[in-house]
């Protein structure tokens, strides 16, 4: 009869050859990126959205809860973290400028890891395409392969939304029978099935692999199958907690949302531009679709993670989970993104590091397993590390190049426009496996948002560059937002912090939905900012004040942005 020990010695020499093949640093990346998702999961402490998947991996890995992009709108995102540079470096404030023309040279995250060895695979919505990404998705610097794109894509705009009367409409809730769609499927679906080949065609192979996965939702329109919505009766869903458009909020700071009033069924509603609002009984079902979308991106996430951990990938394999931006959902009267606030730029941002965020399995021990959210919605796992120290979409890079055990990214120096590796994020692989109350990090992340006047315009959520006369500049603590708008010429990319048109400032202990603005409540405002220890912004002169913001922006936020006086 064999001891225990004779049992598990084998099985601990191959646990120790895991932990070989971890120490040697070849880790491969899988990168998921889902779009125009805010942190509605259930990883995140959101009480409706069902979303095990995600949910799972959180368990595993370190959550950072206080995650902002750069710019809420996907180009101009997707740019930044993938460059790891601000957009006033990048230069992208729309869709319509490819980075290495207009503004520099700058390597990528994905040709980072090819240029030392790597096989850079892209599948979906990864850079945004068209001209933002010189209609190659930057292929051939950033991949090995030209990008994959599903052909069902290409109805995603088109009249495929059929109404009660059988007709088809280009829609924004557009629940769909899977069957009776172009192709007989849906773009995420393919997605998922994309990528779970190229992660056994790559099982074998001697190069490690990078492989990002861009899933087109939660992203409107919400063509999604309609068993989802099963998950979210419409009897339980309920406005947000804050629908109404602050009183206080500056014209210039709105999002009228104009994208969604171009569907038909939102034009049926005959809304009022800009303010609305639009009919309670339409905003329940369009939260319904964003809450469904979720937990069919859930679904797909599940299948490639566990694809993962059956082609024993797991172990060393870093899986980080995002999104490009945040999306509103009725709160302050808007949706879509296209602002500061945290509804539009907060996102999730889940990395899971082998041996670092959990231990390594065990031999036959599973990781990752599918979970059908239509089976088990109790599904529970136990929280992962958490984070609750501000960071950015920019940290994104030098983080995963680290954990990799590739070279250090040093910090770009001002300006930073020189065409050399640098990063203009943090490397955040100190704050990974520690628990949220030792996980200390920097103060402060920033967003910024173009628009075309101080008054709501058709164009104000994406105005083209030549149009760009006002950018609001946004700093954000765990304490407090907020928001300077001032003139900006686009010919120069020149901000000029002497001409302020309006500003934010929210106090997140007391407005932690960022719905009463105190900027312009200067005795109470400066009484609040000196009890947080922040100098505040208020003095006598307006050139003490703006001599104020001029050096303490310029330090951060500001630091790649050419100032006028």
């Amino acid at each position: 009869m064999f001891s225990r020990a004779h049992i598990w010695l084998p099985l601990f020499m191959v646990y120790l050859l895991d932990l070989c093949v971890f120490a040697k640093g070849k880790l491969n990346v899988l990168y998921i990126i889902a779009d125009d998702l805010r942190p509605t999961l259930g990883c995140y402490s959101d009480p409706v959205v069902k979303s095990p998947n995600i949910d799972q991996l959180a368990s595993k890995s370190t959550v950072f809860y206080n995650a902002f992009a750069q710019q809420a709108v996907c180009g101009p995102s997707r740019t930044s973290f993938l460059t790891s540079r601000r957009p006033d470096t990048t230069r992208l404030y729309d869709f319509n400028s490819y980075w290495r023309v207009s503004a520099g040279n700058y390597t990528t995250l994905p040709q980072y890891f090819k240029s030392n060895g790597y096989t850079t695979l892209s599948v979906g919505k990864v850079f945004h395409p068209g001209i933002a990404s010189n209609h190659t998705d930057d292929y051939p610097y950033s991949w090995s392969v030209p990008p994959y794109h599903p052909p069902s894509f290409s109805y995603e705009k088109r009249k495929v939304c059929k109404n009660k009367d059988g007709t088809l409409h280009s829609n924004l809730l557009c629940s769909v029978n899977v069957s009776e769609m172009p192709l007989r499927t849906l773009p995420d679906l393919e997605n998922a099935a994309e990528a779970i080949r190229l992660l056994k065609a790559m099982k074998d192979t001697e190069s490690p692999f990078f492989l990002a996965v861009g899933f087109y939702k939660p992203h409107i329109p919400f063509r999604i199958p309609a068993e989802y919505l099963k998950l979210y009766p419409i009897e339980n869903m309920t406005l947000a907690p804050d629908p109404d458009v602050p009183k206080k909020l500056p014209e210039v700071a709105y999002n009228p949302w104009t994208d969604i009033r171009k569907r038909e069924d939102v034009q049926a509603l005959n809304v009022s531009f800009p303010y609305g609002p639009i009919p309670k009984d339409f905003q329940l079902r369009i939260r319904q679709h964003y809450f469904a979308a979720v937990s069919y991106v859930d679904a797909q996430v599940g299948k490639i993670l566990q694809a993962l951990d059956d082609l024993d990938l797991a172990k060393e394999t870093i899986v980080v989970f995002t999104s490009d931006h945040g999306w509103s959902l009725g709160e302050h009267g808007e949706w879509a993104k296209y602002s500061n606030f945290d509804v539009a730029t907060r996102v999730p941002l889940i990395v899971y590091a082998p041996g670092v965020t959990s231990p390594l399995p065990w031999p036959g021990e599973k990781m990752f397993s599918y979970v059908n959210v239509f089976e088990n919605t109790q599904e529970q796992f136990d929280e992962g590390y958490l984070v609750r120290s501000v960071v950015e979409l920019v940290d994104v890079f030098p983080t995963v190049a680290s954990l990799a055990g590739l070279a250090s990214i040093h910090h770009c120096q001002f300006p930073s426009f020189k065409t050399d590796l640098c990063t203009e994020g943090s490397n955040l692989a100190h704050l990974l496996g520690r628990h949220e109350r030792v996980a200390n990090h920097q103060a402060y992340a920033f967003s910024q948002y173009p628009r075309p006047s101080d008054t709501i315009r058709d164009d104000s959520d994406l105005p083209s560059l030549a149009n760009i006369t006002i950018m609001g500049y946004s700093a954000r603590s765990t304490d407090f937002r907020f928001t300077l708008w001032v003139g900006f010429d686009s010919s120069c990319f020149c901000a000029n912090l002497s001409d302020v048109h309006a500003g934010e400032l929210y106090i997140l202990s007391q407005d932690p939905n960022e719905d009463n603005n105190i900027y312009y409540e200067q005795d109470h405002a400066k009484a609040v900012m000196l009890k947080l220890g922040i100098r505040h912004p208020w003095t006598e002169s307006l050139k003490e004040h703006m001599t104020y913001f001029r050096e303490a922006l310029k330090r951060s936020l500001f630091k790649n942005t050419q100032l006028t006086n």
